[in-house]
């Protein structure tokens, strides 16, 4: 299969969940005018009766590409934000909520300049693939048994992509 890289956007991405892209909004000044303040960027979930959320820090390595796409994962119990600091580039591959990802709507988009995404519950992804060696601000369920399932691709279904 053969698959382009899409520039993301908030409409091409919903259907996966939110681009966070903070200087899309307006803002609001805060503490006498001294920081401007960009609120609810993401709808952040998390299901079943353990509700804390945990914040993380990911140091991700630049990725190496051609890379090789041979797995997805999804979260059923949080959605899952990935936010870098600074201004890096990512690329993020998705299929939508399914038993099992339909590769046939998988999408692969690039995230620039410092925005971000959070992916909804259940969302099928393939893990962080930074372009450059950078940090990344994570969150999702504190709690995370049973918050990870993974499908493993056919040999028919493996395929690369180019950063």
């Amino acid at each position: 299969m053969s698959y382009e890289i899409n520039k993301i956007t908030k409409d091409n991405f919903s259907e996966f969940g939110d681009f966070i892209s903070p200087y899309d909004n307006l803002g609001e000044y805060i503490n006498l005018n001294t920081t401007k303040s960009y609120f609810d960027l993401a709808n952040i979930e998390i299901i079943g009766e353990d509700k804390r959320v945990r914040l993380n820090l990911f140091d991700a390595k630049k990725r190496l590409f051609p890379l090789k796409i041979d797995m997805l994962e999804n979260h059923p119990f949080s959605s899952q934000i990935f936010l870098p600091l600074g201004s890096h580039d990512f690329i993020v591959i998705a299929c939508p909520v399914s038993i099992k990802p339909d590769l046939n709507n998988l999408k692969i988009f690039k995230v620039n300049q410092g925005n971000g995404i959070n992916f909804k519950p259940k969302v099928w992804h393939f893990p962080l693939i930074s372009i450059d060696d950078a940090k990344f601000i994570t969150v999702d369920k504190k709690n995370d048994l049973n918050n990870l399932e993974i499908y493993n691709f056919t040999e028919e279904e493996i395929f690369n992509i180019n950063g």
